[in-house]
């Protein structure tokens, strides 16, 4: 299958406009939040709006059956959640992000706070990295002002144990957020590590998984250039640091800054080679990482396979407890 025999748009159901937006031509129902905590729920829900101006918001999710001892709540640890949108696919408020999101909220005992970055290619790269790191500075905010700050955060999180987790490009979204978060003090926010699920990279050079997987019919090749062409900045190549993680080597004395990582991937992946380039510069920088990667499965595969999400779930339950 060549590029000029597959429409990629097609595939992935977008009609690209004149103006450089997308027609997203397909449905699904937006998942509204849940914020009563009643009993026989497993968790609730809630929007905030973080920016008026930009109308980013994040979705807090926590269990219902709050840990306690005698006399308190135990206070839970953080999960700043990125999900995975292709880029301009999917916000978070989708069905698949508020299933996986309620999932790990009841299974790991944590509050998640999901961004609702915007989407590409209305609005190019660096600005879901942006709207992520805005995320993160308004989850510090209100820690700083607890009288005033949201009241989910306030009574039930533990801002010591803050981890930022990113799902395919949201994984890719969560590197470059926790890149950005060493040129901030958190305090008393602390990131405590980070969770990067087959983040999604890529490179002008076709890689072996690219070309077996060339036609892949979850990611074929053709369609992840065209997540990439209506994402990455103008004037750029799939060879930018956004993309290709290799660019990100003349920056590895504050890569080797982070704490410690997790990196999961799949041996069907079509990325996972760009996955283990991933992995490499960031051993190469010094950073302590853990890598997780099973030869058998696929990009999303625990969206149909019960069996691959809890193996997610606990792995990512060994990471933080």
């Amino acid at each position: 299958m060549s590029r000029d025999a597959f429409d990629p748009y097609k595939h992935l159901n977008l009609s690209i406009n004149p103006d450089g937006s997308c027609t997203r031509n397909f449905e699904y129902p937006i998942v509204e939040p849940d914020p009563d905590p009643s009993p026989g729920k497993l968790t609730a829900s809630k929007d905030v709006t973080i920016n008026h101006e930009t109308g980013v918001t994040v979705r807090i999710f926590r269990p219902t059956n709050l840990p306690s001892n005698d006399t308190t709540i135990a206070r839970l640890p953080i999960l700043i959640h990125l999900h995975g949108s292709g880029w301009v696919l999917y916000p978070a408020n989708s069905p698949a992000n508020n299933r996986g999101c309620t999932q790990m909220t009841s299974e790991l005992t944590v509050i998640i706070v999901s961004v609702n970055y915007r989407l590409a290619p209305e609005h190019r790269l660096p600005t879901q990295y942006d709207d992520a790191l805005e995320a993160l500075l308004w989850v510090k905010r209100q820690a700083v002002d607890a009288a005033n700050g949201e009241p989910w955060l306030r009574d039930y999180a533990d801002f010591s144990r803050c981890y930022i987790f990113g799902s395919s490009n949201g994984a890719n979204v969560a590197f470059q957020l926790a890149l950005k978060s060493l040129d901030h003090d958190l305090t008393p926010l602390k990131i405590d590590g980070c969770v990067f699920y087959q983040p999604f990279y890529g490179g002008k050079t076709r890689t072996k998984a690219e070309l077996k997987n060339f036609a892949d019919p979850v990611m074929p090749v053709p369609a992840i250039d065209a997540m990439w062409e209506l994402s990455l900045p103008k004037g750029v190549d799939r060879d930018h640091r956004y993309c290709n993680p290799i660019g990100y080597l003349p920056q590895k004395e504050k890569v080797g800054r982070l704490g410690r990582c997790l990196v999961i991937g799949y041996g069907g992946d079509t990325l996972v080679d760009h996955q283990q380039d991933f992995v490499n510069m960031l051993v190469t920088a010094g950073v302590r990482v853990e890598a997780k990667f099973d030869d058998a499965g696929f990009h999303g595969i625990e969206l149909v396979d019960p069996r691959r999400a809890v193996a997610l779930l606990n792995m990512i339950r060994d990471f933080i407890n």
